[in-house]
């Protein structure tokens, strides 16, 4: 997939810059069985199939969100300003490992440690 941000719409016209976006941060692949979901769609109604196809496999994870930029702010610092946010999802979701201890389990002597990469 090669969009990594989106933005959808403006929004509080006109008294400010204020757009909605999506972010399409890359999965690690040993966490994407956790994300997949057969039926997910994007916030994006132009995404293609391949886009969908990537993020029902959990291979992309999909966020949206507002930022808030004050009118006559400069197109390239809301520009940088998304790449940055972008940047710091993207991080997250590599390196956030919800999953890390994940099947780990007690059988009432010992712990079998297990988890996902």
């Amino acid at each position: 997939m090669s969009k990594k941000i989106v933005i959808l719409e403006r929004v509080n016209a006109p008294s400010d810059l204020s757009f909605r976006y999506c972010f399409w941060a890359d999965v690690p692949a040993a966490r994407q069985s956790f994300y997949a979901n057969a039926t997910a769609t994007s916030a994006f109604k132009n995404a293609s199939a391949a886009e969908l196809l990537s993020l029902q496999t959990g291979t992309v994870l999909e966020t949206t969100a507002v930022a808030f930029y004050p009118a006559g702010t400069p197109i390239a610092t809301i520009q940088a300003d998304l790449i940055a946010k972008f940047n710091d999802f993207q991080d997250s979701v590599t390196n956030q490992n919800q999953y890390a201890k994940y099947g780990s389990s007690y059988d009432g002597t010992l712990w079998t440690v297990q988890g996902v990469a």
